[in-house]
């Protein structure tokens, strides 16, 4: 298991901390996907229902970016096989502080250490350019599957060492 580390900045100037997730992060995880101002609009029914429950947490590796006060800055879920960032969430209120860059430099570290050369990710439309400036390739598109997504998305290729495999 991978040792907590810190990054970025929280919104009230400390350091993050970022640690495996436990069971007991299910609801809250839950809950910063579905109120993610992200998902407004067009994209809410997307992540209306949507649950990350302790089994989902156990079964891949899912890690979250807490600030010192134990609150909730952001998340991911990497799937090893076939390796995906499958979820990647920071809250509202942290956006633009590092979080996400510090989540994704995370994932590179812990997809090395699984052997990975390079993790997909099928963005959110307006997350492509995060990604893309955090090195990833689009590499194609996965088409719109209504009713819960009814949006052609980006799919991306994130290169674990910087290059691609």
């Amino acid at each position: 298991m991978s040792p907590a580390i810190t990054t970025g900045r929280g919104p009230r100037g400390a350091a993050p901390v970022i640690r495996r997730a436990t069971a007991r992060d299910a609801k809250r995880l839950t809950r910063l996907v579905r109120t993610s101002r992200a998902y407004e609009g067009p994209y809410a029914p997307m992540v209306a229902g949507y649950r990350v429950g302790p089994d989902y947490i156990e079964t891949h590796k899912v890690f979250v970016a807490v600030g010192a006060d134990d609150r909730l800055l952001g998340f991911y879920a990497l799937v090893l096989s076939p390796p995906e960032l499958d979820l990647m969430f920071v809250s509202d209120a942290a956006q633009g502080l590092g979080i996400g860059r510090g989540l994704v430099e995370h994932m590179r570290g812990e997809a090395r250490r699984a052997g990975l050369t390079g993790v997909r990710v099928v963005s959110h439309p307006p997350a492509e350019g995060f990604y893309r400036s955090m090195g990833a390739v689009r590499v194609g598109i996965e088409a719109a599957r209504p009713p819960a997504v009814m949006w052609d998305r980006p799919e991306l290729l994130i290169p674990v060492d910087g290059r691609l495999p």
